[in-house]
């Protein structure tokens, strides 16, 4: 036994040893070629590489000889700190991600696709990640102008196991490309809508994390809002399909996006009149006329953004709630209703203490309107989002959180809903909703009442003497309410 250990590890030495020098002398035999060959050579030694490992093993290593290949011959960031890099020029870089394009479009293996193309983007904590991410975004959004729906694939795999703030940066690079420099060219992101939907997913996923409404500079662009709605109204499934394709463990990623990005959406919906109003809050002027009148002219814009962006978030309200009615059958397909929850309290927890934020940082007097629209949001998505299992909490662990908020009719009847499910339910989950249509359980049974014996029937009377005809009375005016009568309803505060 303890011969084959050694020989075992003597034959893994071996390999390393031969796996080293064949990575060096392919090393000094790319630093002979100009950079736009080396880079295609690099490539290629990948797809011969992992090819041959996926024979083997169904899951690949990736040595560390090789990440150096790729991060001094595609990114070039040089080994050794005395070697000058090799830098591609703008039509060597073109070049070079037609290669990437045609590669990936190619290689009709998705193992080989996916691990390559981890391997090539994955960030490693190093200072390659900048010139990887930079290649990333520039290869992302040509496959995106060609339709190539096997990077958009690997993409979206990319976007769903690395940290959050790399999946931002990638989709600021989509935004800008297609929503800021050539206008118009939001027609062609939203032509993948069809193509890649898991890709889809993702990006609204990256989008909704990007544009958290924190301040103006994050409010989402108009055109990029429009499709993202478009998306989601015309399939309201899109927003889950990472979640039905992906098998479900106990511990996620640390810091990579949701499963969904219906946390995102959630708190698009609820701060955006609040948010918009904000934005378009009028400066002080120091008392000249001019300076009140272009404060004024700004205010009439900011209002008529507003106007036309207001109907989208409405549309899109409306989508998430029906998302959130549909998770229900979704987990339990899963077994996973009652134990996993699609919104994290702890979002949840963030977007009202964001809310309470927003609403001190406005005047009230001001704000009652978008404050009510907001609060009413909140409420809603909420009540869907308990009685469906998609939020895991109960409203005890709710009401101290929204004490702080101002008082909402709506919310306030959602947190003193209704009471819990009787004892035959009582294998349900901690912090199960009971749907909203439970009746009141808080009362105790009537008494049954004994039967009454039956009474005596009556004699019939003869019939009474017609009356004389009396003239009509003067019509009085009709009194449609009690001026005095007080409304008993107060609600709950």
């Amino acid at each position: 036994m303890e011969q084959q250990t050694q020989r075992r590890t003597k034959r893994k030495s071996d390999n390393n040893k031969y796996s080293k020098d064949a990575m060096s002398d392919m090393r000094h035999s790319l630093l002979r070629r100009d950079a736009l060959s080396a880079a295609k050579e690099v490539l290629y030694h990948l797809d011969i590489y992992f090819s041959s490992q996926l024979q083997n093993a169904s899951v690949p290593s990736v040595e560390k000889g090789t990440i150096e290949l790729v991060e001094e011959f595609i990114f070039h960031v040089p080994k050794e700190r005395n070697v000058q890099p090799k830098r591609l020029n703008s039509l060597q870089e073109l070049q070079l991600l037609e290669i990437m394009c045609s590669y990936f479009q190619e290689q009709s293996k998705d193992a080989v696709r996916q691990i390559i193309f981890s391997t090539l983007f994955s960030p490693q904590g190093n200072k390659a990640d900048d010139s990887r991410l930079a290649m990333l975004g520039k290869l992302v959004s040509m496959a995106v102008a060609v339709c190539r729906v096997p990077i958009l694939e690997c993409a979206a795999s990319w976007l769903q196991r690395t940290h959050a703030v790399y999946c931002v940066r990638l989709a600021r690079v989509l935004v800008d490309d297609y929503c800021s420099l050539v206008p118009m060219s939001i027609q062609t992101l939203k032509q993948i809508f069809s193509a890649s939907p898991r890709f889809c997913c993702q990006f609204i996923t990256a989008v909704t994390a990007l544009y958290d409404l924190s301040t103006d500079d994050l409010i989402p662009p108009h055109d990029l809002l429009e499709m993202i709605v478009d998306w989601i109204f015309e399939d309201p499934r899109l927003t889950l399909v990472t979640f039905l394709n992906t098998p479900i463990v106990a511990n996620l990623p640390l810091g990579c996006l949701e499963l969904t990005p219906l946390s995102g959406l959630v708190r698009w919906c609820v701060e955006s009149p609040l948010s918009y109003k904000r934005n378009r809050k009028p400066s002080l002027s120091n008392g000249h006329g001019a300076s009140s009148k272009l404060s004024s002219e700004g205010v009439g814009e900011g209002e008529g953004e507003v106007d036309s962006q207001q109907p989208l978030y409405s549309k899109l309200h409306l989508s998430v709630l029906q998302i959130l009615m549909m998770v229900q059958v979704h987990l339990a397909e899963k077994d996973l209703y009652g134990c996993f929850g699609l919104l994290m309290f702890e979002h949840v927890v963030q977007l009202v203490e964001e809310l309470s934020r927003l609403v001190e940082e406005l005047n009230p007097l001001n704000t009652a309107r978008e404050t009510e629209l907001s609060l009413d949001r909140l409420a809603q998505s909420l009540q869907v989002a308990m009685a469906s299992g998609a939020l895991l909490c109960s409203r005890e662990d709710l009401r101290p959180l929204c004490s702080r908020l101002p008082h909402n009719n709506l919310l306030q009847l959602v947190l003193s809903g209704p009471v819990q499910q009787p004892a035959p339910h009582a294998a349900l989950p901690p912090g199960f909703y009971p749907h909203i249509h439970t009746p009141p359980l808080s009362y105790p049974a009537l008494p049954v009442h004994p039967a009454h014996p039956a009474l005596p029937v009556h004699p019939t009377h003869s019939a009474l003497p017609a009356h004389p005809t009396h003239s009509a009375h003067p019509t009085h005016p009709a009194q449609t309410f009690l001026p005095g009568m007080a409304f008993p309803f107060r609600p709950i505060r």
